[in-house]
């Protein structure tokens, strides 16, 4: 499209939709489906009256939602894979595992390190949580362990791997964009992840981590779960096949495919489970067997295609708006204006920052904000003699860690779906997403923290 709105135009939508999201979630504690909707609908009317067609604003929404095509179709199957591995007692056997051998007292450290090495062999957040993600919060709910605490830790350590893996598609694509090589890329992340995950760490330590679960009630589930699944090392053979799959680089769609055809051949040899009828059925609504304890059954009656419908329909809305601030211009009408007045190179690195994580937020889209952030930022990098590996690290800092973090992106909408636990209420445990940007930006303003960082006196 040839036109762009002005700045003051593009200004006035920005901030209409942050105190319309602001009072709709936080004040009116409202779902954030509906808001998003009404702020799709008075965007296209705005942006009709600063002289765009329909034509031109539909156009631009469907541009916005076909970026959400995969990720919905990989929320999907991961629906249907979460239901088939309870069919399949695989988390219920994890789950068992789980209660044996990880101690109560240290669940919070246990969660975030088990959660990094899976993610940092896969490179995939997403593939984290809905394997052993999900696992875990079984655990803590068996515990006693406060579900908030445990999804911040859940979440801290699969995003890890999203920043820190080479394996990790964002790991690889914000310096493709910034024009940095990979490892150098991995090796300039160290000085804002080790102090991150270190003070994650001491975090995790000191927060109160047990809200009062006996050992005898860990007992009866324990029972519970031995007299309603066969429990057993072969219901690890799905879950073990993704993983590998995942190290492998095999494409996303067909791993999980694998998963969930093995976990049925699980259900149906180990857990003897043949009625394809009820098969088809768990897929759809998730698993819904019996149980006797009501603590056991409310963590295994979960999964199923119908359980990803409200994450899908969020990220539908909210990548539509972000269509419509991508195509029409609004974007970009507000970075041309920001970045031009800029003379300090450490201003740049903060606008570069907060750009990032304002894409997140008006477009929910994790790669549109390291790539509209990078390619507008990269110039200015360069003609300011500013490190381009600076650059990368921020668009990875503020942009992979950040989009967890916002109720209605792809991320945070996929991770509320699967731990059931809303974004807003893991914020405060996810310290190791929010304390990565603000250390970023000490390296900016701090001349200590410049020269180590760089070697340099320079960002």
């Amino acid at each position: 499209m040839s036109k762009q709105p002005s700045f003051s135009q593009s200004l006035s939508l920005f901030i209409g939709m942050f105190l319309l999201l602001f009072v709709a979630m936080f004040v009116m504690k409202s779902e954030p489906h509906i808001p998003l909707l009404a702020g799709t609908a008075i965007v296209a009317t705005c942006l009709h009256l600063f002289g765009f067609s329909w034509n031109e604003l539909e156009e631009a929404i469907l541009k916005g939602i076909r970026t959400a095509i995969m990720p919905i179709i990989i929320l999907g199957l991961i629906g249907v894979l979460i239901a088939v591995w309870m069919m399949s007692g695989t988390v219920p056997t994890i789950l068992y595992v789980g209660l044996e051998y990880i101690n109560p007292n240290y669940f919070a450290l246990s969660a975030l390190f088990i959660t990094i090495i899976v993610s940092m062999f896969t490179g995939s957040s997403f593939t984290t949580v809905s394997t052993v993600g999900v696992a875990l919060m079984g655990m803590a709910l068996a515990m006693g362990i406060h579900p908030f605490l445990a999804a911040g830790a859940i979440v801290c350590g699969a995003c890890f791997g999203d920043k820190m893996s080479p394996l990790s598609d964002t790991t690889n694509f914000a310096p493709a964009v910034a024009g940095v090589q990979l490892f150098t890329h991995i090796q300039n992340l160290l000085y804002t992840t080790i102090p991150a995950l270190t003070l994650t760490i001491v975090f995790f330590i000191f927060v109160p981590q047990i809200s009062g679960t006996s050992m005898s009630s860990i007992v009866e589930m324990k029972q519970s779960l031995q007299a309603s699944f066969n429990i057993h090392w072969l219901t690890i053979a799905s879950p073990a096949v993704v993983l590998y799959c995942s190290i492998r680089r095999k494409p996303i769609i067909p791993t999980l495919a694998i998963g969930i055809v093995s976990g049925l051949l699980v259900a149906l040899f180990v857990q003897g489970e043949t009625s394809v009828s009820t098969w088809f059925q768990v897929m759809q609504n998730g698993y819904k067997g019996e149980v006797a304890s009501d603590l056991v059954a409310s963590i295994v009656h979960r999964g199923g295609l119908q359980s990803m419908l409200s994450s899908i329909s969020l990220i539908l809305i909210a990548l539509a708006l972000g269509g419509l601030l991508q195509h029409c211009g609004v974007i970009r009408a507000l970075f041309d204006r920001i970045v031009q007045p800029l003379r300090n190179p450490s201003h740049i690195v903060l606008a570069t920052g907060t750009s990032s994580i304002a894409v997140n937020a008006l477009t929910g889209e994790q790669y549109l904000s390291i790539l509209l952030p990078g390619q507008m930022f990269k110039d200015e990098y360069t003609r300011r003699n500013i490190p381009l590996r600076t650059l990368s690290r921020t668009l990875e800092d503020c942009g992979t860690l950040m989009n967890p973090l916002i109720p209605w992106g792809v991320s945070g909408a996929f991770f509320a779906a699967t731990l059931g636990v809303p974004v807003i209420d893991y914020i405060p445990y996810a310290t190791f997403l929010w304390l990565s940007p603000l250390i970023t930006f000490l390296y900016a303003y701090v001349p200590k923290l410049k020269r180590l960082s760089l070697g340099d006196g320079q960002i």
